[in-house]
């Protein structure tokens, strides 16, 4: 008996996934818990397993196409199932009732659009009903819509007779689709799937509904300096991974968001959320995505816990390990992007946190130093500290204040006042 197989819900917010590849084909024997193919969401890429044990009958999605969570993906002949394959000749219709059926179906499937095509026909003025669709059972698939994006918004001749009457009225819906872009020889076009696609519509979003505002603090972390390479060797030792400076960074957020609760809070609707525990998000880069993961309640952990969770959960985005759960729940986003040696950045939002903190690269160079003496020069370790926040919860009063009680923090860590443990 053959047994369909959906896609599942990588994550409590996920609502579609992309096939990115197929690890069976029809004829495979696959058992209960075998991986049979790769998906891409908005929020992770993973293997999903196979639900039963048998043989793979169908492949129901090419590779590369997008379909909304619960879409039967494949079917798999059930091993043990003869006794209701034996029954089901007595479940079919008569032919015409058979037709009258797989015509109502396949209306049904042209009325189901999944989330991505409903979002790109809207971004790009585009009427659904007058697409013809490719997909199985002429559902409309992102393909269908990139087509007709292509050729300037323009649908299939068949749908024109639908808009003869009013022949003006159609125009305004092909303004917001920009002009083709000419390929040359040699260029490359990248298709805009999976975590990227996310990245784009997340960083469109926020910079278009958040009005951004952005201040930025330079700090003196010389003595940080001394105390991380002080004790940076027994650290590895002991550990087995590396003492990075961003545990000391991400220690000092959180104890300043404790100070400062109004920061650690989300815009909602016409509300403003101000959030009770701590979840420090944390941007990690790949070759080619961003990911988000979340250390939650990041107040209550060591500098040496901050550490390791920094450590696994980096770890985890370069296997492809990452779930949808690690990247939920987060209330505030530290980006270290000194890390690369960016020097000073305006980072986008993480909505729909209300703040987002870039770490700048560490470097030496003269500052002018106040001591008893009077003014001198000296070489020291300098970091700027860059904040975006969204205008709409916070203003620049409480902003600079937060950095201020971080800069206090940072420049002030010597052995005589930080533990690790």
């Amino acid at each position: 008996m053959a047994t369909t197989m959906s896609m599942p819900q990588l994550g409590e917010s996920v609502t579609e996934g992309t096939i990115s590849k197929w690890l069976v084909q029809p004829g495979d024997h696959v058992n209960k818990y075998d991986p049979i193919a790769e998906v891409m969401t908005d929020k992770v890429n993973a293997e999903i397993p196979s639900s039963y044990t048998g043989v793979i009958r169908e492949l129901l999605v090419q590779e590369n196409d997008t379909v909304s969570v619960g879409t039967d993906i494949c079917s798999i002949d059930e091993e043990g199932a003869g006794e209701k394959q034996a029954a089901t000749p007595e479940k079919k219709a008569a032919p015409v009732q058979q037709a009258a059926v797989n015509t109502t179906s396949d209306t049904s499937q042209k009325a189901r659009y999944s989330p991505a095509v409903m979002r790109l026909a809207q971004e790009h003025g585009l009427d659904l009903q007058t697409m013809t669709g490719t997909g199985r059972g002429g559902r409309i698939t992102r393909k269908d819509v990139e087509a007709i994006i292509a050729t300037g918004g323009q649908t299939a001749p068949a749908a024109a007779p639908a808009s003869t009457s009013e022949p003006k009225a159609a125009t305004p819906s092909a303004a917001p689709v920009s002009a083709p872009v000419s390929m040359a020889a040699g260029d490359i076009e990248i298709p805009v799937q999976g975590v990227r696609k996310a990245i784009a519509a997340n960083m469109v979003k926020s910079k278009t509904e958040a009005p951004h505002a952005w201040t930025m603090v330079e700090v003196d972390v010389t003595n940080l300096v001394k105390l991380r390479d002080k004790l940076k060797g027994a650290f590895r030792k002991q550990e087995g991974y590396n003492l990075t400076f961003l545990p000391f960074f991400m220690k000092a957020t959180v104890e300043a968001l404790k100070q400062f609760p109004q920061v650690n809070a989300a815009w909602h609707g016409d509300k403003i959320i101000q959030k009770k525990d701590i979840h420090l998000s944390m941007a990690v880069a790949t070759d080619d995505a961003l990911y988000v993961p979340v250390i939650r309640h990041a107040d209550e952990k060591t500098i040496k816990g901050l550490a390791r969770h920094t450590h696994e959960l980096a770890q985890k985005v370069r296997t492809g390990k990452l779930t949808g759960e690690d990247m939920q729940g987060g209330t505030f986003t530290i980006n270290n992007t000194g890390s690369f040696g960016s020097i000073m950045s305006q980072p986008i939002i993480n909505q729909p946190q209300a703040a987002i903190l870039s770490v700048e690269a560490i470097v030496k160079r003269p500052v002018v130093m106040e001591t008893e003496a009077g003014d001198m020069i000296a070489i020291r370790h300098m970091v700027n500290l860059c904040l975006s926040l969204d205008h709409r919860v916070l203003d620049g009063l409480v902003c600079g204040r937060f950095l201020a009680a971080m800069k206090e923090r940072l420049e002030n860590m010597n052995e005589d006042n930080v533990t690790i443990y």
